[in-house]
């Protein structure tokens, strides 16, 4: 199984990503009006980055899906994420825009070194598994440290060392033959539930939702049951996650940094497709990047 070698390789790729971000001009500067675009995972990693790079006041920052992208908009610099280098909503909007752009990409040898103005390769990040996992995480982190030249606070220093942790720490008990899964998030972290989210569904075929924690009280605790895990990223509000026990529900809350808690949730991911009889390296109806015809 691919993917659950490449979920035990991320300290390693993050340590890697952390020191490749001191040698990278090509991406933004503080004060930079950016936009961040993706698909899929690489969605999710733009939006906790855009997020997390505008909260600490480093500059206007928005998040689209690639084919949203609004061209009309001005901005200093456009920054592609996408890890195959093949994806055709990435690769037109590259082509089309007259705004610079870099992509962050796993495989610089194909057409995105073409129509990227420039590249940063994470190579070492790649995966052969359909289901991203530590390609997503290496990019985020590679982001994160090069926030963190200006605001240190961004970067745990001891981020490697949660991740290394993450790999072996305990899954909720339990949580593995539940059936619905709902992943919360506040603030940059909204991104990273949603990315949650989308990585039970695509392994195991789950029935899985990712919201705002502060939204969940709002509808969605409506399934909330004996059947549900409800993950938090970072702090629960006041009284959610008793409340949400009180529904029946696993609850996770962890000490650990949001995406060091995401190789938790990759690993459950795993456990679940395991326990249905799936390969989570093949997920029904995905391939590893999406091509479309007459692009």
């Amino acid at each position: 199984m691919f993917v659950a070698n490449e979920i035990a390789s991320q300290p390693s790729c993050w340590e890697r990503a952390i020191e490749l971000s001191g040698a990278a001009p090509e991406l933004p500067s503080p004060g930079e009006r950016i936009a961040v675009v993706g698909c899929g995972t690489s969605l999710y990693i733009a939006q906790a980055y855009a997020a997390l790079r505008e909260s600490a006041g480093l500059g206007e920052t928005d998040a689209f899906a690639a084919s949203e992208f609004p061209y009309r908009r001005e901005y200093d610099r456009v920054v592609a994420i996408c890890r195959s280098g093949t994806t055709t909503e990435v690769l037109n909007l590259l082509r089309t825009t007259s705004l610079p752009t870099v992509a962050v990409t796993g495989d610089p040898s194909t057409p995105i070194a073409d129509s990227a103005g420039s590249l940063v390769v994470l190579d070492f990040a790649d995966e052969t598994s359909v289901v991203q996992t530590r390609f997503a995480t290496t990019a985020l982190t590679l982001l994160r440290a090069h926030l963190a030249r200006t605001e240190p606070s961004l970067l745990p220093a001891d981020l490697v060392a949660q991740a290394a942790e993450a790999v072996n720490a305990p899954l909720p008990p339990g949580a593995a033959g539940r059936t619905q899964f709902t992943f919360l998030g506040a603030g940059w972290t909204n991104g990273i539930a949603h990315e949650a989210a989308l990585k039970v569904r695509e392994a195991s075929g789950s029935w899985t939702e990712s919201y705002p924690a502060m939204e969940y009280r709002h509808g969605p605790i409506s399934v909330t049951d004996e059947n549900s895990v409800v993950w938090f990223f970072g702090t629960p509000p006041d009284g959610l996650a008793a409340e949400v026990e009180r529904a029946g529900a696993v609850v996770s809350v962890s000490a650990l940094d949001p995406v060091a808690d995401l190789i938790r949730v990759q690993r459950l991911a795993v456990a679940i497709a395991e326990n249905k009889g799936l390969n989570p390296d093949e997920p029904r109806n995905l391939t590893r990047s999406v091509i479309l015809a007459d692009s």
